[in-house]
């Protein structure tokens, strides 16, 4: 679903054929509003991403989508893995987007776009009865169709023309050409879009370049540069702390960078190397300090993320315990040996990217990092200020973000799409080799399927619905095989610094757990309000969760790490019992409110108050060192 983090800034100048970010161009001239998906992170389209839009285009339609020459914007918007909006000329010209099923790209278009591809394949004619109906949002039956590209299988995207070669709607066939005009009964196309397409009326047909549009946006970035000047030299001012900037090789903290370089004479550069940077990262990170003559601070994490995989097993959205192992370490590290009495850091942080850093404020105090604060001046940026300011400065921005990927980070981050790890093996074969070779390895000793790996379903504890269903259609079976007795258990905890943000504790057993035996003993009451699903149990209070998945992960969530800590040793010890339990019955002694009856293990009822004397008298709590 579409979500609002920020005001939706796209639009477009018709007499300069440009995209500005208010409602008045350089040159004068009123824009016109673009209509995307929220949030509207718009971002400059390079060389690599229009390529790889008329290569899908081409493959589907017969024909390119974008000329040469054509300045083209795009919007990422939310979908299962990469999706984003293709504008230029003043239109959304349609979504490419790579769909999990089919593993590749597609292209979907709409009127305009579908106007611009109707001479090439993948087009039907309908009868004129149908025009009126189609238009108005009805699919289009096989009787009504006349005419069709015979190259058209079923779930293909297509193009409806009427009788005069009018383009009047799009959507994807469900049936073939050739049932389609066998005139049998059906849902020949189940339209996406309808009605009438607009004429691009006044578009310069004229070539531009992204100085022409730096130009044509130049009194907003003016506006923004002297509003974030400002800021940074007040927060430097209240703080009286030394001033650093944390650059990590991403576009958004280059630009944060060169506005404090602007606002303040001495300040010093952070790198926080997870040793799961790419090299195109550390090399820009070394070149921009050298080239700015700053001072750069690093601290390497080297191997400390493949040294803990195998007792917390590879990372995922619910669980990254990479931010703390791999990253928070490295930063807290940074600091503790270079500043003293603590540092005040700007950081590229924009609401643009997620609804947590929508939330934050502009300063905040980390959790974690007790002796940093960090401040942002690029909060109500969006990508396209961010990239329209870089051109301006003519700034050496990561050449990974020509190269397809539109986030720099951690190249085996859970958080990335399917899309950027198929273009991780295209660029870096020796990195997504290695990080196959151990995800192949872990399912063939969890008794998970290869597909596990190959869709990329690795990187969630419990799939998301969309995801799911995919498995599902193609009857993949994800149960883990799990092992009465838990072998080991590793902890880390701390404030996560990716998008979702808080204080987590997280945990694992290494191997999968027996979720329905755990919920059975009733163990988890004393946690907290029990609910589950498929793959996980939530054990919750007002303040605070826990997280049992399938995998052997645990997750507790709380308002402090102190808390989120403790959360988390109960829920292993109260597993440990739940799985190993002898039935010996001494936990029954301890129950004020007779909630524990034994008949071969133990089990809690509804009448326990969760005061934890059973737990900590139970000998598999007590004397747990000795059964790992």
């Amino acid at each position: 679903m579409p979500y609002y983090l920020g005001e939706l800034l796209l639009y477009w100048c018709t007499s300069c054929n440009l995209p500005v970010l208010g409602k008045t161009c350089a040159c004068g001239n009123t824009t016109r509003k673009i209509d995307i998906t929220p949030p509207g992170d718009i971002r400059p389209a390079f060389k690599y991403d229009i390529d790889l839009i008329n290569r899908t285009v081409k493959k589907q339609f017969g024909i390119d989508l974008i000329p040469q020459g054509k300045l083209v914007v795009l919007n990422k918007a939310p979908y299962e893995d990469r999706m984003d909006e293709v504008v230029f000329d003043g239109a959304v010209m349609g979504t490419l987007r790579f769909e999990l099923e089919k593993m590749d790209w597609v292209f979907i278009p709409r009127l305009v776009g579908a106007r611009r591809l109707a001479t090439g394949t993948k087009s039907i004619i309908v009868d004129k009865g149908a025009v009126n109906f189609i238009i108005k949002g009805a699919s289009v039956l096989a009787p009504g169709v006349n005419e069709a590209d015979s190259s058209i299988s079923k779930n293909d995207e297509v193009i409806i023309l009427t009788p005069e070669k009018e383009v009047i709607a799009t959507g994807r066939a469900r049936m073939t050409a050739e049932r389609m005009l066998s005139h049998e009964k059906g849902m020949a196309v189940k339209t996406r879009w309808n009605g009438w397409p607009q004429a691009d009326e006044g578009i310069c047909p004229d070539q531009r370049t992204w100085d022409n549009a730096v130009a044509a946006n130049k009194y907003i970035l003016d506006k923004m540069e002297k509003k974030a000047h400002s800021f940074i030299k007040n927060v430097a001012e209240t703080t009286g702390r030394p001033v650093t900037v944390s650059y990590s090789g991403g576009k958004d903290s280059l630009v944060t960078l060169l506005l404090v370089r602007d606002s303040i004479h001495e300040f010093d550069i952070l790198f926080a190397d997870t040793g799961l940077e790419f090299k195109e990262t550390v090399d820009n990170v070394k070149q921009i300090a050298k080239e700015l003559n700053l001072p750069l601070k690093i601290h390497t994490s080297k191997d400390a993320f493949w040294q803990s995989i195998d007792n917390f097993g590879p990372p995922t959205v619910e669980a990254r315990w990479c931010c703390k192992v791999c990253k928070l370490g490295a930063i807290t590290q940074v600091i503790e040996n270079n500043y003293e009495n603590g540092c005040l850091t700007f950081v590229g942080q924009r609401k643009y990217e997620s609804e947590i850093r929508a939330n934050s404020d502009h300063i905040w105090k980390n959790p974690w990092i007790g002796n940093q604060i960090a401040a942002t001046p690029i909060q109500n940026w969006t990508a396209l200020h961010v990239w329209l300011y870089l051109f301006s400065k003519k700034a050496k921005y990561n050449p990974l973000y020509e190269e397809g990927f539109d986030r720099i980070g951690c190249w085996l981050c859970p958080s990335a799409s399917m899309a950027d790890f198929l273009r991780l093996r295209e660029i870096h074969p020796e990195l997504s080799e290695k990080l196959e070779t151990y995800l192949y390895s872990y399912a063939m000793r969890n008794g998970l399927p290869e597909e596990w790996v190959r869709y990329g379903f690795w990187r969630w504890q419990v799939l998301p619905k969309s995801i799911q269903m995919i498995a599902e259609k193609k009857g993949i079976c994800l149960a883990p095989k799990y092992e009465k007795k838990p072998v080991h258990f590793v902890l880390t905890s701390g404030y996560r610094p990716c998008k979702t943000g808080g204080v987590t504790a997280e945990g694992s057993f290494g191997a999968p757990l027996n979720l329905p035996l755990i919920e059975e003993t009733g163990f988890m009451r004393m946690i907290g309000s029990v609910s589950s699903t498929d793959g996980v149990i939530l054990a919750q209070n007002e303040d605070d969760t826990v997280h049992v998945y399938a995998s052997g992960t645990l997750v507790a969530r709380a308002l402090d790490e102190e808390k989120a800590r403790l959360r988390l040793g109960l829920a292993e010890r109260t597993i440990r019992r739940a799985l190993l339990c002898t039935g010996c019955g001494i936990c029954m002694g301890q129950c004020a409110t007779h909630a524990i009856s034994v008949n071969g293990t133990a089990r809690a009822s509804d009448k326990c108050i969760k005061c934890g004397k059973c737990t900590m008298v139970c000998p598999i709590v007590k004397f747990r060192s000795l059964s790992e």
